[in-house]
């Protein structure tokens, strides 16, 4: 009887062991999970920060780039690596997170991220608005102005939830960034913001080359990694008609020859009469409104461009439409390959969307230029 009692006590301690033994394997695979995704976590913190410092600590070197900041900040290592913009960076943020709670830092650090998003949509606000020729954003803004204008309203709603404290720190730097303007920027720099631009434009029709247009094309330049090829240069150097209208082609054929004339080693009157001859040939007209009368000059290694505009239109014969759009192409015969090379540039030029409107609506010559410069053709190198 002893057996089958002995039996029965182990079964019932067996059965009592069973729920412990699994109670403590769960307790062992818990820990050892919680101890996995705490190194999962901490990796990821420190490739997030890591990452977080590369990608801040450029900000600095393009600002000093701008003049926005000293010439030494720029300074980089020879892996390529801009060492002062990284310790000015780490030393930034190590020094705000001893100094703040945080809780605060959190509240900081998401109320100063909600003032860049309210001033993003701003700026596309004013940008768009202003209508500069040669800001040329890659995004399209479905139900413009309303998503950026509702976008203001929530962001400042979120802004003022984020409590006393975090707003006065916002403020604090806010200040510090206007003192650092005034003391150290403005004297080294001239920039014409756009909204300063969107009023004299409503205000007057003469409107001169700004600096902002020149940085915005340098900028979609860089972006769009266009490099400039030999049309691209002779655009640059090109002279620029600005016609008054309507005229006819003999009228457009002076001017052109007279503009010319000062460029290439050639008489105006020479120039002319190649304009007639190669007119009667064949109309220059290539499609509605745009020609490209091109004609070849005595000499050698000679080639030049000119740009016309005639908002009221050369009245070409046999011709329902005016021509607004003209780029005349002067070259000897040793450069008849680059002339055939020119052309095809132009008619890619031409094709953008959109040309003719930015054509016509363009304030200036330098904005004429930009609008070749700008396009997104192959260039040949």
């Amino acid at each position: 009887m002893a057996g089958p009692a002995g039996a029965g006590d182990a079964d019932d301690l067996s059965g009592s062991l069973t729920p412990l033994t699994l109670a403590a394997g769960r307790t062992a695979l818990g820990g050892a999970g919680v101890l996995l995704l705490a190194v999962a976590a901490m990796l990821a913190f420190f490739t997030t920060a890591n990452g977080g410092i590369l990608s801040a600590s450029r900000n600095p070197m393009a600002m000093s780039h701008d003049g926005l900041l000293p010439q030494f900040v720029r300074k980089i290592s020879r892996f390529q690596t801009p060492w002062v913009s990284i310790l000015m960076t780490s030393a930034f943020m190590v020094t705000i997170i001893l100094a703040l709670k945080i809780d605060t830092l959190v509240k900081v650090a998401s109320t100063m991220m909600l003032v860049v998003f309210l001033l993003v949509n701003l700026a596309v606000l004013i940008m768009r608005t202003s209508r500069i020729q040669n800001y040329r954003p890659l995004f399209r803004s479905p139900m413009f102005p309303w998503f950026q204008v509702a976008g203001i309203c929530l962001y400042t709603v979120l802004i003022a939830g984020m409590g006393a404290a975090a707003l006065l720190t916002t403020a604090v730097f806010a200040l510090l960034g206007l003192l650092w303007y005034v003391l150290y920027v403005r004297a080294r720099i001239s920039r014409e913001s756009a909204l300063v631009y969107m009023v004299r434009k409503a205000v007057s029709r003469e409107i001169y080359r700004a600096e902002l247009e020149e940085e915005l094309r340098e900028i979609a330049l860089e972006r769009d990694q266009v490099v400039h090829d030999r049309f691209d240069r002779l655009i640059q150097n090109a002279a620029v008609l600005d016609l008054p209208g309507p005229i006819d082609p003999e009228e457009l054929f002076h001017k052109t020859a007279a503009a010319l004339a000062q460029r290439l080693p050639v008489s105006e009157q020479e120039l002319f009469r190649l304009f007639v001859e190669r007119e009667k040939q064949s109309s220059t007209v290539i499609q509605p409104g745009l020609a490209i009368p091109h004609i070849i000059v005595p000499g050698k290694e000679l080639f030049d461009v000119l740009l016309v505009r005639c908002r009221e239109g050369v009245n070409f014969p046999g011709r329902e439409e005016p021509v607004r759009v003209a780029f005349v192409l002067a070259g000897s015969l040793d450069e008849r390959n680059y002339h055939l090379q020119a052309l095809m540039a132009i008619a890619h030029v031409a094709g953008q969307h959109e040309f003719m409107a930015r054509w016509l609506a363009a304030a200036h010559g330098e904005n004429l230029r930009d609008l070749v410069l700008l396009s997104d053709r192959k260039r040949q190198h």
